[in-house]
């Protein structure tokens, strides 16, 4: 499957997210579950800022995905709840309402395009 927006993936279950270790710089992968809105992924830390990969994004925000057989590169971005009040909600509520669990810290990913992608390839659908 050809990713052409974001939501095309929506109903996936997981996607792999590669960080750079925040010591060693070796890459870090884990499998996690995801929710879209509004042409970003937003995933969910269960153990908040203890969260190794959390730390390994405050450290270094580029990121790399593996969804639906793709891979592409993003920006990650830990949300404040003093913030992101509204934002968090809404994530929260489509995780619950995904997979019956919507705790946790929210971490948003932005994709980012390829700079020789033209209108039809932008997975997050903003073209």
């Amino acid at each position: 499957m050809r990713i052409t927006t974001i939501e095309d993936v929506a109903n996936e279950r997981v996607l792999h997210l590669t960080t750079t270790g925040r010591r060693t710089g070796v890459p870090r992968e884990i499998e996690i579950w995801f929710v879209v809105h509004r042409g970003r992924l937003y995933l969910f830390a269960e153990h908040g800022e203890r969260a190794a990969w959390v730390k390994n994004i405050r450290s270094n925000p580029e990121v790399s995905v593996q969804l639906s057989g793709q891979g592409f590169g993003a920006m990650a971005r830990v949300l404040n709840r003093a913030v992101d009040h509204g934002l968090w909600d809404a994530v929260a509520a489509h995780a619950d309402h995904k997979y019956g669990w919507g705790d946790g810290l929210p971490v948003e990913l932005t994709p980012r395009v390829p700079s020789d992608a033209g209108p039809r390839s932008d997975p997050t659908g903003d073209a």
